[in-house]
């Protein structure tokens, strides 16, 4: 910084000033200290740092080995929302157990992280944090709206009532669910918004079909939706499953959306491009991302941890692979016009689906 200075013909305290963004600095001096620092390749020293402002500007997340898109667009929301101010050490675990967890808050505790998020989409992963006795600040994400935690999540229930409402709204005369793993708070949560949803429409409730997030489970269960023809309209929990039935449906010559109409959850990129297009229930984790990082931030500060866990509220994505009991779409293509009211609009002749807009969003 010295070197710096000399160069630029100013004081440490002005290079100190112009490295933290400080307002007080004329522009001319500002840009000569920048050329000082560009010319003598100059970089601050974090270690130099945390010991005079003992702050590490470090955030631990603490996630697990998973590809799943739910809980891999969490941590990205995160990073993203975290870029311009806090560096983020990520701890990948095998497991969330309440030895794993606990481990890599240790871990984390040794860096001097600042805070940390956990991404805890099972109820063993909200009983580790339950058990975690930091004296840094700790928000959950994924964990439901219910977790003893302070906490951001989608309204998952909300969102799964929208998807059952919209097809009951069609016409069906009740909507079937294929259902995430029953460990999973999400999973959980999209049973009871559907069962709900049901239940206020006077709807019967069909036996509950028991998934595990992957395409083969969405298939495996098509083959026995396929050929039960009192079925008409399925809720699946995530689009992978639903991409599994509508392969099964297809191989047993159901026509989607004309004999079975089909919802997803989670508004994958792909789902635009399903044939037909799904129509689906979109989590918005950017927000997600941003409200934790918000809510944690405020808690480093010294500001209190808000009462209730943030929810986020989804939408739902109108497509093509849902109609009205026994309507053919519009276009033999599936990217077809739009099947109801708010539905998706037609695609230009010639044009690709646009997975960042889909079709028109519908709030809870």
């Amino acid at each position: 910084m010295a070197d710096v200075a000399r160069l630029a013909g100013v004081s440490h305290q002005t290079v100190s000033r112009v490295l933290n963004s400080h307002p007080n600095v004329k522009p001319q001096t500002r840009d000569n200290v920048l050329a000082a620092i560009a010319e003598l390749g100059y970089r601050p020293n974090a270690a130099a740092r945390t010991l005079v402002t003992r702050r590490t500007r470090t955030l631990g997340v603490v996630s697990f080995d998973t590809t799943l898109y739910g809980p891999a667009s969490m941590l990205y929301g995160i990073e993203r929302a975290a870029a311009h101010s806090y560096f983020v050490s990520i701890a990948s675990l095998p497991a969330l157990d309440r030895r794993s967890v606990l481990g890599a808050v240790d871990r984390f505790l040794d860096q001097g992280v600042e805070g940390m998020i956990v991404i805890a989409p099972t109820t063993t992963a909200v009983a580790a944090c339950s058990r975690v006795r930091a004296h840094v600040p700790l928000v959950a994400l994924g964990c439901g709206t219910h977790a003893p935690l302070t906490s951001a999540a989608v309204d998952n229930a909300a969102g799964a009532a929208l998807a059952t409402r919209y097809l009951l709204g069609l016409g069906h005369r009740t909507v079937h669910h294929i259902a995430g793993p029953a460990s999973w708070l999400d999973a959980q949560e999209r049973i009871s918004g559907w069962r709900e949803a049901l239940a206020q429409a006077g709807a019967p409730e069909p036996e509950l079909l028991p998934g595990d997030w992957g395409c083969p489970s969405g298939y495996r269960l098509g083959q026995r939706i396929a050929t039960n023809p009192e079925i008409t309209a399925v809720f699946c929990g995530n689009d992978h499953m639903a991409l599994g039935l509508i392969r099964a449906l297809a191989e047993h010559g159901r026509r989607v959306p004309d004999d079975i109409s089909v919802v997803g959850f989670d508004d994958i990129p792909e789902s635009a491009y399903f044939l037909p297009p799904l129509t689906t229930v979109r989590q918005d984790f950017g927000q997600l991302g941003r409200r934790a990082l918000a809510t944690l931030v405020d808690m480093i500060n010294g500001r209190p941890a808000p009462a209730a866990c943030l929810r986020i509220a989804p939408h739902l994505v109108a497509r093509t692979s849902a109609s009205a009991p026994g309507a053919a779409p519009e276009h033999p293509s599936g990217a077809a016009g739009p099947l109801t009211p708010g539905a998706a609009e037609p695609l230009t002749p010639g044009a690709g689906p646009e997975p960042e807009r889909g079709g028109r969003t519908h709030d809870r």
